[in-house]
């Protein structure tokens, strides 16, 4: 997103309805304390992964309402003029603490604590949602995929397959959890993605034949390049190729039929021409099944679209805010009281919750311990939430890399069960304690 643009009105309309009716009630400067957090894990899935954060914190930043943006809200009527008024002075200035970007999470899992007055804070419900629901997603997609693809590297290639905004966000979510690269130059741009990419089936199509075509991209971006080799005869290509080229030859990519089969094939080819060194990356309706499928193949590298930015299934990390704790009164020493939704098949803890994840002498995470009040961790334990905002100003922007490194380390701590890819319980279990 752009940061000179304003993000007040990526919201539903009846956070304003809400805001508007708790003005005129009085409620609206009661301290409340909102958390994030996901009842379950999408089908399969065996961890959560928190990625957004970083985007999350510009958004909140930019949100404020501005000439045009009252003048559409008093227009349409969406809001009377006292609330507008409010409106045009708006900034969050409350509190927010997470987990950092990067971490894995669980079912309940307090992932996110929004805390300030009810208006300022429940304006932020949508715009946190869209963002986290959208990244969780699609870098938990992405983190099984990095691992079903062993240390080899991934490229994000799935820009024509969404949104244009969401390309962008999807390809930074993919970097996070372990995507190597992404074809998004605007998520090189704006967050530093390293960017990859060569040409397509359209440019040898171009040309009058293969070897012209190949002669092109090789005296354009040299040997070290990736030559697309299966638009008509794979033997073929891949002879001319190296005939072109030589044996130094970067790589060449396959994208079509049996990938498995075809890189058997094509590694032959190229150890007989003397192309020990060439790369083969596949790519093409790639998931985390088939890049595991793909583990035994002589496969160097994966190319993954559609999957990935759809989730893979999961589009949606299922993330909801819920008020969980609320003042009696207006006033700064007003008692603060735990509230909960009893709904049946939606129903939530009441209280301000921290998390700690218990870790055993060997190393490994055992639990996911959530407490209402001050966590008591142990000497090998984390305790999950980090400072992101205080008194409305942003303290926890981190360059990205961290948080990729950070997601390597939270796996790295979980059990075995965690990389399977069959369906099952989440990795650790979560367990509720007071102190």
């Amino acid at each position: 997103m752009d940061l000179g643009e304003s993000t007040a009105l990526l919201t539903d309309r009846y956070e304003l309805t809400m805001l508007q009716a708790a003005l005129k009630s009085g409620t609206a400067e009661r301290r409340a304390v909102f958390e994030v957090f996901a009842r379950r894990l999408p089908p399969g899935r065996r961890y959560g992964v928190v990625a957004g954060t970083g985007r999350l914190l510009d958004a909140v930043e930019a949100f404020a309402f501005g000439p045009a943006e009252l003048e559409f809200l008093t227009g349409d009527g969406i809001v009377d003029e006292p609330t507008a008024e409010w409106l045009g002075t708006f900034r969050f200035t409350g509190d927010i603490w997470g987990y950092a970007e990067g971490e894995c999470y669980f079912p309940d899992s307090p992932i996110l604590t929004v805390e300030g007055t009810f208006a300022e804070a429940v304006l932020l419900e949508t715009l946190v949602l869209s963002i986290l629901n959208h990244d969780c997603a699609i870098a938990a997609a992405a983190s099984r995929m990095a691992h079903a693809a062993d240390g080899r590297p991934l490229i994000e290639m799935g820009s024509r397959r969404t949104h244009e905004r969401a390309a962008v966000a999807a390809a930074r979510a993919a970097y996070v959890a372990g995507f190597t690269t992404t074809s998004n130059l605007e998520a090189g741009r704006r967050h530093g993605v390293p960017t990859a990419g060569t040409s397509a089936h359209a440019f040898t199509l171009l040309h009058d034949s293969e070897r012209h075509a190949f002669q092109a991209q090789l005296d354009s971006l040299g040997e070290g390049t990736t030559l697309l080799v299966d638009t008509y005869d794979v033997e073929r290509a891949v002879r001319t190729a190296v005939e072109l080229a030589g044996p130094s030859l970067g790589a060449v990519r396959i994208d079509s039929g049996d990938l498995g089969v075809v890189a058997r094939r094509v590694r032959e080819q190229l150890d007989a021409l003397g192309a020990h060194q060439t790369r083969i990356v596949v790519t093409g309706d790639l998931d985390e099944y088939g890049i595991a499928a793909l583990a035994a193949a002589p496969v160097d590298g994966y190319g993954v679209g559609t999957s990935l930015v759809t989730g893979s299934g999961a589009p949606t990390a299922s993330l909801v805010y819920k008020l969980v704790e609320r003042a009696d009164g207006t006033g700064p020493d007003a008692p603060m009281r735990p509230v909960a939704k009893r709904s049946a098949g939606k129903p939530s803890r009441g209280g301000r919750k921290a998390a700690v994840r218990r870790i055993d002498a060997h190393g490994t995470a055992a639990v996911e311990e959530i407490t209402v009040g001050e966590p008591a961790p142990g000497a090998r334990d984390r305790v999950l939430q980090v400072p992101l905002v205080r008194g409305g100003e942003v303290v926890g922007r981190e360059p990205l890399g961290a948080a990729r490194e950070r997601h390597l380390a939270s796996v790295a701590e979980l059990p075995p069960t965690a990389l399977q890819l069959s369906g099952g319980d989440p990795a650790l279990p979560t367990e509720f304690a007071r102190h």
